[in-house]
């Protein structure tokens, strides 16, 4: 099964993440599909995340399933539908 997830890049205490579907059983760091945005949560409020809907949306249709963190994330943007 694909999931949406983050997967960490940084160096400690300055991670930041890229959205990203993936293989269900890769580990976190592991090969993924399709990069799909980033979320740094250091930055500014309006320059802490970049999505690409069309293809989340279209992962999302495919049956990937958003990881929690990635699901709230989603949310509060709201720009994808439950």
């Amino acid at each position: 099964m694909v999931r949406i997830r983050l997967k960490r890049f940084g160096r400690r205490h300055a991670a930041y993440y890229r959205l990203n579907a993936i293989e269900g059983r890769r580990p976190r760091d592991g090969r993924v599909l399709e990069e799909l945005g980033w979320y740094a949560p250091e930055n500014k409020p309006d320059q802490q995340v970049s999505l690409n809907i069309e293809r989340i949306e279209y992962w999302l249709k495919m049956g990937a399933q958003p990881s929690d963190t990635v699901r709230q994330l989603l949310a509060k943007q709201g720009k994808v539908k439950k």
